[in-house]
C-alpha cells in the first residue's frame, strides 16, 4: 500500500517510514510561517515559565482577556467571539448546536471537512471544482442542492484560490434567503485580509466565520483557534465545547500575537514577495503552479511523472517533504502543495525539483 499522510506536518511518520533523522527532514507539507512566531511571544511565554501559577491554576473558564484581544482584531463585539483548541472542535460545536443533517462542500478541500461531518452523522455533498478552471468555486450555483449549511473555505486549501468578497457576500445573503448556514473558513485569510467577510456576521445571523491563531503566526503548536458570529450562536457553541479547551500558555500567547500589527504587515509582505519568486522559479521548469492567495503553492506535474514516486524521491534523496495531495478528494494523482518558506530554503526546493524534473520522476 502507498503511504502518504493524512496531513501535513507529519515529519514524525515520515523520519520513521523513510528512516532519516528528524532534523534533517526540510517541511514544506505544513502552512505554517516560516518565521515563527513574534519575538515578544517568546520572551513572555519564557517569563510565564518561570511563575508557577501558570501551570497550577486553571486557565480563564471564559477566556476574557483572549476574546477581547480577538476582538479588537477582527473588529467584532467580544460576545461574538468563540474559542476552542482548533478548527474541528469548533466545527464540530457547530454542527451539533444546530443540528446540521446535510452540508455541501467544495472539493478538494481540507480532509477534515468530511472526518467532522461524518463523526457527527452530517451528510457530506461533495461539489467538485474544476482544477483547470483554477478551482473557482461559482458560489452562484452551489444552491442547486438542498442542504441545511454550506461549508467552504476563502482561500482555499490545497489550493489557494480567493473567492472575490462580494462573490461570498451574494453567497451569504442567499443562503439567509433559503435558511441555509454558511460556515467559512478563513484558516489562511490573514494573508489577504481585505478579503475576510468576518465583519458581516451582524448583517448575517446564518454565517459563521471560522479562523486560526496559529498558522498565520508561526505556532502551530499551540491550539487555537476561533469562530464569529452573532452572540447567542457563539455562547451555544462556546457551551457545546468542553470546559478550558485552551492551556494558559496558550492564551497567552494567542492574545499577545493578534497585537502585533508590525509583525502581521512584515508577514503579509514577505510571504507576497516569496511566493510570486517561488512561483516563477517552479514555472519555469515546467510544472503547473495554480495562483494562490495564501502561503502554500499547488503543483500540478506532467502525467508522464509519477507523482508518488516523485514526492518519495524528494524525500529520500534531498531530504524535503511536499505535501501529497492524492487523498484530496476531488484531485487526481498529480497534484503536491508546497509551503512558501524563507528565501534560502525555496531555493532549496527549487533546486531539488528541477533535479527530479530532469530524472523524469
Amino acid at each position: 500500500m502507498e503511504f502518504r499522510p493524512l496531513h501535513g506536518g507529519q515529519l514524525h511518520q515520515i523520519a520513521d517510514r523513510f528512516r532519516i533523522s528528524l532534523s534533517e527532514l526540510l517541511d514544506f507539507s505544513a502552512n505554517v510561517n516560516p518565521e515563527g512566531p513574534p519575538p515578544a511571544v517568546l520572551s513572555c511565554l519564557r517569563e510565564a515559565i518561570d511563575n508557577p501559577s501558570i501551570i497550577t491554576n486553571y486557565p480563564d473558564l471564559d477566556e476574557l482577556q483572549l476574546r477581547r484581544c480577538i476582538a479588537e482584531y477582527v473588529r467584532v463585539p467580544p460576545e461574538n467571539i468563540a474559542i476552542a483548541n482548533g478548527f474541528v472542535p469548533l466545527l464540530d460545536a457547530a454542527l451539533r448546536t444546530l443540528a446540521i443533517r446535510s452540508c455541501l462542500v467544495p472539493v478538494p478541500a481540507f480532509v477534515e471537512y468530511r472526518r467532522t461531518l461524518e463523526r457527527s452523522r452530517v451528510e457530506m455533498l461533495p461539489r467538485i471544482l474544476d482544477a483547470d478552471s483554477g478551482f473557482d468555486c461559482h458560489t452562484d450555483n452551489l444552491f442547486s442542492q438542498s442542504c441545511d449549511a454550506i461549508l467552504l473555505a476563502n482561500p482555499q486549501n490545497p489550493s489557494g484560490a480567493l473567492c472575490p468578497h462580494n462573490q461570498l457576500l451574494r453567497l451569504a445573503e442567499e443562503a439567509s434567503k433559503r435558511n441555509v448556514f454558511v460556515f467559512l473558513d478563513e484558516a489562511f485569510i490573514d494573508y489577504c485580509p481585505e478579503n475576510s467577510i468576518v465583519q458581516e456576521i451582524g448583517r448575517f445571523p446564518n454565517l459563521i466565520v471560522f479562523r486560526s491563531v496559529t498558522k498565520f503566526f508561526g505556532m502551530a503548536g499551540l491550539r487555537v483557534a476561533y469562530g464569529a458570529a452573532h452572540a447567542e450562536l457563539c455562547k451555544q457553541i462556546q457551551q457545546s465545547i468542553a470546559p478550558w479547551s485552551v492551556t494558559s500558555l496558550a492564551s497567552l500567547a494567542a492574545g499577545l500575537t493578534v497585537r502585533d500589527e508590525a509583525y502581521r504587515c512584515q508577514t503579509i509582505a514577505l510571504n507576497k514577495l516569496r511566493r510570486e519568486q517561488l512561483q516563477a522559479a517552479i514555472g519555469k521548469l515546467g510544472i503547473h503552479v495554480y495562483p494562490s492567495a495564501a502561503n502554500f503553492l499547488l503543483l500540478r506535474l506532467s502525467g508522464s511523472i509519477d507523482c508518488q514516486r516523485f514526492w518519495e524521491r524528494l524525500i529520500r534523496k534531498h531530504h524535503i517533504v511536499l505535501r501529497n495531495c492524492a487523498n484530496y478528494e476531488g484531485l487526481s494523482h498529480e497534484f503536491l502543495r508546497a509551503a512558501v518558506r524563507t528565501e534560502t530554503e525555496n531555493k532549496l526546493l527549487i533546486q531539488a525539483l528541477a533535479t527530479e524534473v530532469e530524472n523524469g520522476e
